[in-house]
């Protein structure tokens, strides 16, 4: 029996001893961190921000890879066919992990298949209606929905089980409000059809154009979702500042996640130099330009909580509006 103990002693010894030099020696390569959209689009822009300061603290070019399709989750998957070693880091959102999975039947990962390293960064969603629409304020906006009877008004959003229709599924269960989703294949023919009139209103992640779209008149930005006003727009109230929906707010999160089995020890160096580059005033100047918000810093421990809370939060939507994959 002895042997047994002794033989098992020193297993347990040994693998000890690979995990820590493993991350002594980690990383020993280039590192691939996976965007999950094409080139040129805000997902990319935040990657390319951060592969290079990222890549002075561990001692290893950080390469971008994007690969776009399935609302991200063909590069989730990727990610998660390759070891988990430290050396693919998956740049991801709820969209990809929590709510894709939930509204494509194809999509075969759950979120419980990644460990989130640290959220980086935060956008600001807003709601914009069309420049004619007869209303200034999400208060007045919801009134109106009220009075439109037979003919609701129509919302778009990037597609059915975005983020954005999970929370216009949610506005209209806590309001007893009825509107008309219309699903776009992405945020620039949405926008351009709120600029045409053709869809009376939206949620969406505020941006550069369509800040301008606004200052031209071609459309109205009415309230922002964020539990309080963003730094970038101080003078736009936020929704839970209305009467109508009171402790109602949303924020849309990117963050650097890896494979659930990866090493703790590599999480940790990981975890560590995320950390750093979130301090580094270039970083922070250039996630601004972008209109995003850099991170509040988390441990582990409490990046871990928050990824399960925002798990069960999607999950508790999609069970209240009936959400089937598709």
């Amino acid at each position: 029996m002895n042997w047994i103990v002794q033989r098992s002693a020193a297993l347990l010894a040994g693998l000890l001893l690979a995990a820590g030099a493993m991350a002594d020696s980690y990383p020993a390569k280039p590192v691939s961190l996976m965007v999950p959209y094409p080139a040129g689009g805000p997902s990319d822009a935040i990657g390319r921000i951060f592969s290079t300061p990222l890549a002075k603290e561990l001692g290893q070019p950080v390469l971008v890879e994007n690969l776009g399709g399935v609302s991200g989750a063909i590069a989730a998957q990727k990610v998660l066919a390759a070891p988990a070693d430290g050396y693919s880091i998956f740049q991801g959102s709820p969209n990809e992990v929590i709510l894709s999975p939930l509204a494509n039947a194809s999509v075969r990962l759950k979120a419980e298949d990644f460990r989130l390293v640290a959220p980086i960064a935060d956008a600001v969603m807003v709601v914009l209606t069309r420049k004619d629409l007869p209303v200034n304020n999400v208060d007045e906006l919801i009134a109106l929905a009220r009075k439109s009877g037979d003919k609701p008004l129509s919302y778009g959003s990037v597609g059915v089980g975005s983020l954005y229709h999970f929370i216009m599924e949610h506005v209209q269960q806590l309001t007893g409000i009825k509107a008309t989703h219309v699903p776009y294949k992405g945020n620039a023919p949405l926008l351009q059809d709120l600029g045409g009139g053709q869809v009376d209103f939206a949620v969406l992640v505020y941006s550069a154009a369509m800040g301008a779209m606004a200052e031209q008149g071609r459309l109205k930005v009415i309230g922002q979702l964020g539990a309080q006003r963003s730094e970038l727009l101080k003078n736009l109230p936020t929704v839970s500042e209305g009467q109508a929906l009171k402790n109602f707010h949303y924020k849309i999160w990117t963050g650097f996640m890896v494979a659930k089995s990866t090493p703790e020890p590599v999480v940790q160096r990981l975890h560590a130099a995320v950390g750093k580059t979130l301090k580094d005033p270039s970083v922070l100047a250039q996630l601004t330009l972008q209109t995003q918000m850099p991170s509040p810093p988390m441990t582990l421990s409490e990046a871990g909580k928050f990824f399960e809370a925002e798990t069960e939060r999607y999950r508790a939507l999609a069970r209240s509006i009936k959400l089937q994959p598709q």
